[in-house]
């Protein structure tokens, strides 16, 4: 029995919450392996929508354990917050869900420090979610950080005062930013003794006997390719792995137990803050993607940036990742469009070439794009796949060519049911 991972390709914002969803049921596990609640994982079933930003997208199946990896960062205020928004939509999670002891805490300070350096950037900022994300990775990677584990230590409280100060005194280094501690750290202390409803595990030990019993996994990460703190559009990336190698060291599993790798992306591309986007639509087509997609933030509520699909980076992704399956999203957004554009090759330092290089702003690749005809119409009532428009069709398999892999899931929609199954072993 091996490990399946599922993550994004493209710069986040995939749909990933909604496959994750689709494909519980095949699964005994959903482990989440990096990032934190500047994930936004949407979901759409029985008429209801659903967002979720920690918490694995398998919650809402019964019969589900779901885990919170050692690679995430852990807010308690907006778990908290997550958990009473399952609770009132009758899930019941305490059974369901267990907490890695060895992922890490984001404090109250976290997030001013977020929002300090931001602000000290000025123009050059990054785009952050100012969720503390960062600097709690920071603390990580530096050895100061605190652990969900240590929510057992009777030393705790001195343990949080200790980094609470360390933070303090490195927030003097931005003397325009003003702030306040006292509402939001009350609330973390409250919400730390809420996170001890929930049973904290050594997750490695859980995920390795799952396997050895035949308990299948599902690895889910946040976030997209294009933002991995490696590999991504450095220094506009998030601050984890957001690749199939985060999944060994965001929940412990050895690489010669990744079996496939769902890679999900967009029939077009979208990016939220600030970094390269070489396909980006400035005008009124982006700004005509941008509505047919209801492309806006479900963490921030942000815009996002719209373009057409880029094939050398959409390559790119799938080489970086193993990817062996694709599942491709919002097909039936394009449906607004008589004719589409994909960007199949850039112009790179007077050459032409299929491939993402180190540089990809403005000054340093363009775009070369292909027109294809659309399928205009409204695609969301889709359920059989021998129905699928024939310029969908082709669409797919151009894909499938320039990648060399197969596209097993084409989603038409929102929702869970809205979901066409092209790969049989997935039904």
């Amino acid at each position: 029995m091996k490990a399946d991972v599922l993550l994004g390709l493209q710069w986040g914002d995939e749909g990933k919450g909604k496959i994750v969803d689709v494909l519980t049921p095949k699964y005994g596990v959903i482990a989440r392996f990096q990032g934190g609640p500047n994930a936004g994982h949407t979901l759409i079933f029985d008429g209801q929508k659903h967002v979720l930003h920690t918490i694995p997208s398998g919650i809402f199946r019964k019969n589900i354990l779901n885990v919170v990896g050692n690679g995430v960062v852990v807010d308690p205020i907006i778990f908290q917050k997550e958990i009473e928004g399952l609770l009132k939509s009758g899930v019941e999670p305490f059974t369901s869900l267990v907490i890695s002891r060895k992922a890490h805490l984001i404090t109250p300070t976290h997030g001013h420090l977020d929002a300090a350096s931001e602000q000290a950037k000025g123009k050059a900022k990054i785009g952050s979610t100012l969720k503390g994300i960062g600097p709690a990775y920071m603390d990580k990677t530096g050895r100061n950080g605190l652990r969900i584990g240590d929510i057992e230590n009777p030393n705790f409280k001195d343990m949080y005062n200790a980094l609470r100060e360390k933070h303090i005194h490195m927030l003097e280094q931005y003397p325009e930013y003003e702030y306040d501690l006292s509402e939001f750290e009350s609330k973390w202390l409250s919400s730390i003794e809420f996170l001890k409803k929930f049973k904290f595990i050594d997750s490695e030990h859980l995920l390795s006997k799952s396997l050895s019993d035949g308990h299948g996994i599902l690895a889910e990460g946040a976030q997209g390719t294009m933002l991995d703190i490696d590999f991504g559009t450095y220094p506009f990336v998030t601050s984890s792995n957001t690749i199939t190698a985060g999944a060994c060291t965001g929940l412990g599993l050895p690489p010669n137990k990744i079996g496939e790798v769902f890679g999900i992306f967009k029939a077009y591309c979208t990016r939220v803050g600030s970094g390269p986007f070489p396909t980006e639509l400035l005008e009124k087509t982006g700004d005509k993607l941008r509505a047919a997609g209801a492309e806006f933030g479900a963490t921030t509520g942000r815009p996002r940036r719209c373009g057409w699909l880029d094939l050398p980076q959409l390559k790119y992704a799938v080489m970086i990742n193993g990817v062996t399956q694709l599942c491709m999203m919002k097909a039936d957004v394009l449906g607004e469009f008589d004719e589409i554009k994909v960007c199949t090759h850039y112009v790179y330092k007077g050459d032409k070439i299929d491939y993402l290089p180190y540089g990809i702003e403005p000054n340093e690749v363009q775009p070369v794009y292909k027109t294809f005809d659309c399928w205009p119409g409204d695609l969301t009532g889709l359920r059989e796949v021998e129905n699928i428009p024939s310029s969908l069709l082709d669409y797919v398999k151009m894909i499938e060519k320039e990648t060399g892999v197969p596209i097993s899931i084409l989603s038409v929609g929102p929702d869970r049911e809205q979901t066409l199954i092209l790969n049989d072993d997935l039904k």
